[in-house]
């Protein structure tokens, strides 16, 4: 089988493919691709590879040799799926890969925060504590994670690893229903009920129609005003306008955000702007440990061998 690997650039340069390579005849990789190169790039060839470029019916159509489409991603919301079923493309993504990285860097920007680690190192760099009349300098509050409540607002690979982390540091999860669920499960709380009560809501859920603006002006509002919000899952998710509105008037205490409704962002973002004090926000780093990239190239590897035999392996469509 031939492949194309459409943007290989989205994964570290010390990230060997070779998994890849040897269920196929030819790997072909190109480290971006823009919307017009997509066609002529993927002619000729079984299997095309993307992470984030997007395969619209447009382009799925003008394949004709296109058999398998390999998401090196959990999320396949960059493809469409009904194009790719209409026309007999297998589908397949990458689930299970990113839970001990994302849990990682959650756990590492919860501890920053509430520990201050930062503030402090800081004030022994500008001479605070070697003018200290006592053995320390305290400065900004440290606050313990233990007996705050965590809310997971999805509950696959990932928000399971965070529960288990936040479990070793003596934090109460709360695993929310759908928002407008009329039955809740077993073990689950009620979406609003959540959002009231916990002291941090991490994101986990897919993006889709309807996950799509899930937390709106109305969600903080019910939220704690010192309630830090966690998105590692899609940018769409959150309306971004509100988010802004309620970090600025404090009707929350804190965002981290990995993700954004445009990557890369633009000049004008609204969460980038210098008004806004209270948040971190990163590059759409949460998943890319050196091992979690190489589970996820093992797992398209998997993949690809798994439909040359004939067998379902994350099979989307």
């Amino acid at each position: 089988m031939r492949a194309v690997f459409l943007d290989t650039q989205t994964f570290s340069s010390q990230i060997p493919f070779s998994n890849i390579a040897k269920q196929l005849d030819v790997l072909e990789c190109f480290p971006i691709t823009q919307p017009e190169d997509v066609i002529k790039r993927c002619l000729g060839f079984d299997v095309v590879i993307t992470n984030k470029v997007v395969l619209t019916d447009e382009i799925i159509s003008a394949l004709p040799d296109l058999k398998l489409i390999c998401v090196a991603a959990t999320g396949t919301n960059n493809v469409d799926i009904l194009s790719a079923k209409a026309q007999g493309v297998a589908v397949t993504n990458a689930a299970g890969y990113a839970g001990p990285s994302v849990a990682q860097y959650i756990m590492a920007q919860l501890l920053n925060y509430y520990q201050n680690i930062h503030h402090h190192h800081k004030n022994v760099v500008d001479g605070l504590w070697q003018q200290s009349e006592t053995f320390c300098f305290l400065g900004n509050p440290i606050e313990e994670l233990s007996g705050k409540t965590l809310g997971l607002v999805g509950y696959g690979h990932i928000a399971k690893h965070l529960e288990n982390i936040a479990k070793a540091f003596d934090m109460k999860v709360l695993i929310s229903e759908h928002k407008h669920a009329d039955v809740i499960r077993s073990g689950r709380i009620a979406f609003n009920d959540m959002l009231t009560q916990s002291d941090i809501i991490s994101l986990h859920c897919p993006l889709n129609q309807d996950t799509d603006q899930l937390i709106t002006h109305d969600s903080f509002k019910r939220m704690k005003p010192t309630a830090v919000l966690v998105n590692t899952a899609r940018g769409q998710i959150i309306d971004t306008e509100a988010l802004k509105t309620a970090l600025i008037n404090k009707e929350i205490g804190y965002a981290i955000i990995d993700v954004l409704v445009q990557e890369p962002p633009r000049s004008n973002e609204l969460l980038l702007q210098n008004d806004i004090s209270n948040i971190s926000v990163t590059a759409h780093i949460a998943w890319a440990s050196q091992q979690a990239q190489q589970r996820l190239i093992s797992i398209i590897a998997d993949n690809i061998k798994a439909y040359q035999l004939n067998q379902v392996l994350n099979r989307v469509i």
